[in-house]
């Protein structure tokens, strides 16, 4: 290590300019990565069964504090995760959009359990939607019905890695364009998604022109 430092450091071979942006562009990551993934505090949407194990991550036995996430924010404008923790109606998922939306960049998803990552025993429900991803991105997927407050930790534990691994040259939310909000799902009849409408639209223009097959009229 000490012949590899002398080498880096030799003035007859001196460091590109490009090469020693990259490395302080890497160490401002690791450290800025390192203090976000360590304060990340987290709008709790219990909905079901799994927030009461959720709950039970934040009290002293699990101490998710160890983590520095014990600061659960009631409004989403000072929180930066959603941990959407049980069955998802359809009812519910405009409101969820409509609080993820007002969450400040950086934010993050946990789908925690069954229910809010596929379905789970409700998927195809009349009510339920199946995944909470089909409406916003999730980051972190937490397998269990419901998940133990220990799975719930290793699920923060691969958030921190995830936020680790992110470089400020490639995150969406400090490019000039920035992000757009997520348009709020409309509950009518049923849930229609608005990025959806012109499928919809073209569905209901090809089933408008369809020919109706002709029916045999009773005899007499």
């Amino acid at each position: 290590m000490v012949d590899q430092y002398h080498e880096l450091n030799n003035p007859d071979y001196p460091i590109p300019e490009d090469l020693k942006s990259n490395i302080a562009i890497t160490t401002l990551d690791r450290v800025y990565n390192w203090s976000r993934a360590r304060s990340v505090w987290p709008l709790m949407f219990g909905l079901a069964c799994c927030a009461i194990e959720m709950i039970a991550a934040a009290a002293s036995r699990y101490d998710q504090a160890r983590f520095g996430m014990e600061v659960t924010r009631p409004s989403p404008r000072q929180a930066d995760l959603m941990i959407v923790s049980g069955t998802v109606t359809k009812k519910m998922v405009p409101q969820i959009v409509r609080l993820y939306n007002q969450m400040p960049e950086p934010r993050y998803v946990i789908a925690m359990g069954a229910c809010a990552s596929g379905g789970g025993p409700f998927k195809e429900g009349y009510n339920v939607v199946d995944g909470i991803d089909k409406f916003i991105p999730v980051d972190v997927y937490i397998p269990g019905c419901p998940p133990t407050p220990q799975a719930l930790i290793y699920g923060f534990i691969k958030l921190h890695e995830k936020i680790e691994s992110q470089s400020l040259l490639t995150v969406p939310w400090y490019k000039k364009e920035g992000t757009e909000a997520i348009p709020v799902p409309v509950l009518g009849p049923d849930l229609v998604d608005p990025r959806q409408t012109s499928l919809i639209n073209a569905q209901g223009k090809i089933a408008a022109q369809a020919p109706v097959a002709a029916t045999e009229q009773p005899a007499g």
